[in-house]
């Protein structure tokens, strides 16, 4: 059953804590107050921040004083915490679960200075069989200017589009892996080379539905989405332009500006990001920190899940 997003109020606040949802734009994001990380969560809050996001997407938290192993304690209360990333080697230690977005590294690892390895719009490893079921970033250095990440609502980009269009993609497939139609790095840094050693490559369908709300959203994104299966490639890239540009409406989206001790958490079923372009010219540092939740397995509107066509699942720890 599909069940359309609902519109949000100005305010929604539990009777039961001093937990406070603040939606922050018309179709996705909401803040949080009234929440302490450094403590564990009771299971009522647990349950409104999981509520908040399922009905909003993606949930921000300010003023968060909190390190690793805090991060990776919240992460727990909404499912297994993975390993950093499948190509990941260098998480900090002792901290296996902590992916490092660092500005630094990005020229050793894709060889080029960028803050994001593309920066295209994608959601978060759809390469994978089960991509993360959401994703928790933290912020530890970030510039005074510039460096915003902004996110999208697919299950409004889906219900924004006419019912014809609606039945066709219904009914198609499409293929993910690293770079989508296009990758950008130097096809000798490192990253390349262990995409090539250890390829991960999924069959998805392109409307997936949503295993918790029963919405349906467009499960495509530049990052990621190489090709409509079943199709001519001139016929697969007119529909993906068609698509991408739905998923990248700015109607459906929402920016964040980012400062020490801010924390982001979205439902990566749900949502595609784009990490910020305005910065490759600056001399500044950007430090985040990541995990990400254990995920399921795609499924599209005629029940169909996803197959894999290189790679095994991604899991985290029981």
């Amino acid at each position: 059953m599909t069940v359309t997003t609902a519109a949000p109020t100005d305010s929604d606040r539990s009777a039961d804590t001093a937990l406070e949802v603040r939606p922050v734009a018309g179709h996705i994001g909401a803040e949080i107050s009234g929440i302490d990380l450094r403590k564990e969560l009771a299971d009522n809050e647990v349950t409104q921040v999981r509520d908040a996001l399922h009905r909003y997407k993606v949930l921000f938290f300010r003023d968060q004083e909190i390190g690793h192993a805090e991060q990776i304690a919240f992460s727990r209360r909404f499912g297994n915490v993975t390993p950093s990333h499948p190509y990941d080697d260098e998480a900090p230690e002792g901290f296996p679960q902590i992916l490092a977005v660092d500005s630094r590294k990005y020229e050793k690892r894709f060889g080029r200075k960028k803050y994001s390895y593309d920066n295209k719009w994608h959601t978060d490893v759809t390469a994978l069989i089960n991509p993360p079921a959401g994703t928790i970033l933290r912020a530890h250095l970030v510039p005074e200017q510039g460096g915003d990440t902004q996110w999208t609502n697919l299950v409004a980009a889906y219900e924004g589009l006419p019912d014809s269009l609606k039945r066709l993609v219904d009914g198609l497939r499409a293929e993910h892996r690293f770079g989508g139609r296009h990758p950008q790095w130097a096809e000798d840094s490192s990253y390349a080379q262990k995409t090539r050693e250890n390829p991960l490559v999924t069959e998805h369908p392109v409307v997936r539905v949503h295993p918790v709300t029963g919405e349906r959203a467009l499960f495509v994104t530049p990052g990621f989405t190489a090709r409509i299966v079943g199709v001519s490639p001139s016929q697969s890239d007119r529909l993906l332009d068609l698509l991408f540009a739905e998923v990248t409406n700015p109607a459906y989206t929402v920016r964040f500006r980012w400062a020490p001790g801010s924390l982001a958490f979205w439902d990566n079923r749900a949502t595609a990001h784009l990490a910020p372009t305005d910065l490759d010219h600056l001399d500044v540092t950007r430090v985040l920190y990541r995990t990400t939740l254990e995920g399921d397995v795609p499924v599209g509107p005629d029940g169909k899940e996803s197959t894999s066509i290189a790679g095994a699942a991604f899991r985290g720890e029981k």
